[in-house]
């Protein structure tokens, strides 16, 4: 059998390998890797396997099946690739195996956390003693927000919500953007909000809350706004209205799971104007932050109010209040916030703020390309997001269905004001200028080639 070390090493060198290849790869998988992951599907064996082998066959028919979102050419759904540091300390936090529960758990995923806690809130401009849960999605950290949240208006409505649940509890109202995005909603759902219920409030050309069709709230409302709506990339205009909701007693929450990040830059700074006056806020590191998956953030202003909906304190395992295992839905969890530490110390104020406007301006690039190629463009493109539309639904169809068949680089379709378009998300720390003259010339030659 191969020893630790050795397979460990083996592992490296074909991660090595993969990296290297990245911009050589087809960014979408051809139908024979994807068949062959057909053997993968094989019954237990009735003894131990060679670890060496399984490496090898992982390597060989998981890696040509990938999607190369870890590559220059990937503009799908704000996936950004893994920044050196960020990776290079999750291999490292793989070794250790902490579980990163508490201080007594593991004092050094503890002490790591908490670092990076204050990282997020200096690159973000929040409240610096707000709470900072390191979850595995924007959705998880949503749900561990708007938990809080609605703990919090009953318990201020004279409610034990820990003690007696939900029923006959006051009626919370959840008031989110008719342009809500759907992972708020799986949360809600999740809690209980039936979608019937909720409000939506009216929205302008570009997604955006309007603040004067913004419904009634009061200190039984939640109300929900985003920070890069996700086909259009906007921001609801927080200095509008979140002053109207806090002077109402509701509960500002706020989903950025990437264009938070929009305030972590001088230029880009305007667009996220009053956000900080929220209750709660929730973003992701592996969207425009660059680090690996399963590592995001749920932030409350008011750190007593997440630690008490998430508590998770047992006679066998009693922890401080800003433990992780308080702050987010695991009890037992691997220390999320390790890279995300990292790659803000890899990057620094300096080097979050560049690659926030290196991806705008890239985006803006790409869209005055193929405006110029003839297509519509959707959208202003204020941040990362390029929403992008041709003639007529046939031809949008069409271009998007031949550039990812051939697999040169890859995007996504959507839907924005009941038509079909498609969306460019300009996200990795990998992608050049050259990348995107390239993905230019591919879409405009994918409209040549249909020819609708």
């Amino acid at each position: 059998m191969t020893t630790e070390h050795d397979l460990l090493a083996d592992a490296d060198t074909r991660a090595a390998s993969y990296l290297a290849s990245v911009g050589r790869r087809r960014v979408f998988p051809d139908q024979a890797a994807i068949a062959a992951l057909a053997s993968f599907d094989q019954p237990l064996s009735d003894t131990p396997e060679d670890p060496a082998e399984i490496l090898r066959l992982l390597d060989e028919v998981g890696s040509p099946a990938t999607s190369v979102s870890n590559g220059p050419r990937y503009f799908g759904f704000v996936i950004g690739a893994t920044l050196p540091a960020a990776a290079a300390a999750e291999r490292l936090a793989l070794a250790w195996d902490q579980c990163a529960s508490s201080f007594v758990n593991s004092p050094a995923a503890a002490a790591l956390e908490k670092a990076a806690a204050q990282l997020v809130l200096e690159a973000l401009d929040l409240p610096r003693d707000s709470a900072v849960g390191f979850g595995t999605s924007a959705t998880a950290s949503g749900l561990t927000c708007l938990t809080a949240a609605r703990r919090a208006l009953l318990t201020r409505a004279g409610w034990d919500f820990d003690a007696q649940g939900l029923t006959g509890a006051p009626a919370i109202r959840v008031v989110v953007p008719a342009t809500v995005h759907i992972t708020v909603l799986k949360a809600l759902r999740i809690l209980g909000f039936g979608t019937d219920h909720l409000v939506r409030a009216p929205v302008d050309d570009a997604g955006r809350v309007d603040p004067a069709q913004l419904p009634s709230v009061d200190a039984r409302t939640i109300l929900c706004l985003q920070a890069g709506e996700v086909n259009t990339g906007e921001f609801d205009p927080f200095a509008e209205l979140i002053p109207k909701a806090r002077t109402a007693g509701a509960w500002v929450h706020v989903d950025g799971a990437f264009g938070l990040w929009a305030r972590a830059s001088k230029p880009a700074r305007y667009l996220t104007e009053g956000v900080d006056q929220a209750d709660s806020w929730t973003t992701d590191g592996h969207k425009w932050l660059n680090t690996p998956y399963d590592g995001a953030m749920a932030i409350c202003r008011d750190p007593s109010e997440l630690a008490a909906a998430m508590n998770a304190d047992a006679a066998y395992s009693s922890a401080e209040p800003d433990a992780q295992k308080n702050l987010t839905l695991e009890f037992s969890r691997r220390a999320r916030g390790v890279p995300i530490w990292a790659a803000l110390r890899a990057l620094g104020r300096s080097g979050v703020e560049e690659m926030v406007e290196r991806h705008r301006r890239q985006a803006r690039c790409l869209a005055e390309g193929l405006r110029a190629a003839g297509f519509e463009i959707v959208n202003r493109v204020v941040l990362n997001q390029v929403l992008v539309r041709g003639r007529n639904d046939a031809e949008t169809a069409s271009v998007l269905a031949r550039v990812q068949a051939d697999g040169k680089i890859w995007f996504g379709g959507t839907r924005f004001r009941d038509r079909l378009a498609f969306r460019l998300s300009v996200s990795s720390w990998r992608t050049s200028d050259d990348d995107i003259e390239y993905a230019i010339q591919v879409i405009a030659d994918a409209r040549d080639e249909v020819g609708v």
